[in-house]
């Protein structure tokens, strides 16, 4: 009998695992991939480390979080200034004054902040979807160009279909800084994210290729309690209805050339150009291979089967999710956590304060309550 089963090896099962682990816990992992690490796996080709499933750059700015990954891994520096393509012409992300030289040529932020107003038309004093407040943030000029586009593309739906809030986490700024993030410590583990989610997991059991469900698995009474991080839905057998997403598909090409774009992520902003993103992985850890791995990254509609990145958060999905909810509350010797489960996208370090929070505040104590009933 192990003290926890662990449903998922992604960020937030994995550290679940290794704080149960340091603490004394026995644990079981179960993971239905044929790989360990959830969406920041990697895979290494010709000493190139691919980022699996999109480009992942870890960035926070909680030193606790911070310092608490680099037990596990060391972490190369990594500026991330992706850049936005539009009918042939590049553009700098996030906006900021480089964007807006390119655009128009205004050289000062009260410049760059007049085009923007004169374009904002008369708006609404609330945003009521994403088309709305993206105007209000960068103009109509830049939306047509660089947002609408790629966002639709993106999500499957029109801009104004989409809530007003997917559009707060683009950042744009009167300055000439081009990096994405803001936070104080930013990085790439030098020998891809593996390295830390084997670190994180080592002494646990982990078993690969099991899609767990409670109603149909054995695993589930192998343990006192189960931490679940798969999708909520799913463990209630969609009894309520689906929660909905978007999906991605990824197509890796290989290059006889040391680089082949120039930069780690260029954004696709064409409306009939199929993909959205292209990641040329090389530049996350610059080397000296002769040789370069680009992934292009397609949008795809969701269904059951397929991998969930995006939740869509409309007012359909969030009042199906409050009760499933629900229904988690009453499960007993059950902890729901992770991006999947809390249907909710996540920073990495967001995942990962989650899961200590968690084993800290609820694990411990559950399981000697559970211990001390028997």
């Amino acid at each position: 009998m192990y003290d926890y089963l662990v449903v998922g090896s992604g960020l937030f099962g994995a550290v679940c695992t290794r704080e149960l682990l340091d603490r004394g816990k026995s644990v079981l992992v179960l993971e239905r991939r044929s790989h360990t690490g959830g969406n920041v796996h990697c895979t290494e080709k010709e000493g190139i480390q691919i980022h699996s499933y999109g480009a992942h750059i870890f960035h926070t700015s909680d030193l606790a979080v911070w310092d608490y990954v680099n037990r596990f891994a060391e972490f190369c520096p990594y500026h991330h200034s992706p850049v936005a393509s539009y009918q042939g012409r590049q553009y700098s992300l996030p906006f900021n004054m480089k964007t807006f030289v390119q655009l128009w040529g205004t050289v000062t932020p009260a410049q760059a902040a007049a085009r923007i107003a004169a374009q904002t038309g008369a708006l609404p004093a609330k945003p009521q979807n994403l088309e709305e407040k993206a105007i209000a943030l960068v103009g109509r000029e830049l939306y047509d160009k660089l947002i609408k586009g790629y966002t639709e593309k993106q999500w499957g739906r029109e801009c104004r279909e989409l809530p007003a809030f997917i559009i707060e986490r683009i950042p744009v700024r009167y300055t000439f800084d081009d990096n994405y993030f803001t936070d104080t410590y930013q990085g790439i583990p030098v020998d891809g994210y593996n390295r830390l989610i084997d670190a994180l997991l080592a002494g646990s059991e982990v078993i690969t290729n099991v899609d767990f469900h409670p109603g149909n698995s054995g695993y589930a009474q192998q343990a006192r309690r189960i931490i679940y991080t798969g999708p909520l839905d799913a463990y209630f057998d969609y009894a309520l209805g689906t929660l909905e997403y978007r999906s991605l598909h990824f197509d890796t090409i290989r290059f006889e050339e040391q680089d082949h774009q120039g930069t780690a992520v260029i954004n696709y902003t064409d409306r009939d150009v199929a993909y959205t993103r292209s990641i040329e992985h090389k530049h996350f850890m610059p080397g000296r291979q002769p040789v370069t791995y680009v992934t292009y990254e397609y949008p795809l509609e969701w269904k059951v089967g397929r991998e969930a990145y995006y939740p869509v958060q409309d007012g359909r999905n969030s009042r199906l999710h409050q009760q499933y909810k629900a229904m988690a509350a009453k499960e007993k010797n059950v902890i729901f956590g992770g991006r999947l489960a809390d249907y909710q996208y996540y920073d990495m370090d967001d995942v990962i304060r989650q899961a200590l929070s968690c084993v800290a505040s609820r694990c411990v104590t559950g399981l000697k309550e559970r211990e001390e009933s028997y």
